[in-house]
């Protein structure tokens, strides 16, 4: 049963990066699974027009009549909107490729940098009893990424070990200060999350120490591995910690959730 007596907002963070193919909803998807493992209430919004978060939460597109495309467009309520999950508390908001057409229909919506940020502190949030709201970007910093960051507290940035990694953030970083200036003055980077890591590989070693070397603390402690059963997870609409708890990745993810619960405490 939901808690209506309680009055905490959920912990909304954005997983956000601007660059495709480096572990975001990879992310979204297990690091919400690993926090509702906790006994943490748990809503995973998926932003993306591709709806891979939905796919890999194990929501059909036939089970997507209600999506993000119309909590930001229409008047739905949440209890429209949220699904529940295979999973012990967690639930979703799916998407779909309605979301593509976003960006032009609400140009001209003198609030469209707020949609999200209202819709998700609708009265109705409150018999969640909601811990965290993890919001699933897409792979772009438009319209739908600065709804994101407008409705968050923080965001985490996974970063793919690969060459050209701490360029791309630097983007993204700017984009949240504007949105710090201008929107949201108490955003924050929640941190910096190393993904696709391989020990074996120099590159990846360089990289890690490169972004410690200047993000300092910002960079989790935590680093995900390249792992084949992370990959394979969501071709069977499953979490990891559905597919394979024990692995690398799973791993991985259990140790991501117990870091980010650390710093909040």
């Amino acid at each position: 049963m939901s808690d209506l007596t309680r009055t905490t907002e959920p912990k909304i963070i954005a997983i956000a990066n601007q660059k495709g193919g480096v572990g975001k909803t990879t992310t979204a998807i297990n690091l919400a699974a690993a926090l509702a493992a906790t006994g943490r209430k748990v809503l995973l919004v998926d932003l993306d027009p591709q709806g891979n978060a939905s796919t890999g939460i194990g929501i059909d597109p036939e089970r997507r009549d209600v999506t993000t495309y119309d909590l930001l467009v229409g008047d739905v309520s949440l209890f429209d909107a949220v699904q529940e999950t295979r999973s012990l508390n967690l639930w979703v908001v799916p998407a779909n490729t309605d979301l593509s057409s976003a960006d032009i229909e609400l140009i001209a919506n003198e609030k469209r940098s707020f949609l999200l940020h209202d819709a998700l502190r609708q009265p109705a949030m409150d018999a969640f009893a909601l811990d965290y709201i993890l919001i699933d970007c897409p792979p772009s910093l438009n319209l739908l990424t600065i709804n994101a960051m407008v409705a968050s507290d923080s965001v985490v940035v996974p970063l793919q070990s690969e060459f050209y990694a701490l360029e791309g953030l630097s983007q993204l970083m700017l984009t949240v200060r504007e949105v710090r200036q201008t929107a949201n003055p108490n955003l924050r980077i929640e941190g910096v999350v190393l993904t696709m890591y391989d020990a074996r590989n120099n590159l990846s070693q360089q990289v890690e120490q490169d972004a410690r070397e200047n993000l300092k603390d910002l960079v989790f402690k935590t680093i995900i591995p390249r792992n084949v059963r992370l990959s394979e997870a969501p071709s069977f609409a499953m979490s990891i910690f559905e597919y394979d708890p024990t692995s690398k990745g799973g791993l991985a993810y259990q140790e991501l959730a117990a870091e980010l619960i650390e710093r909040e405490q």
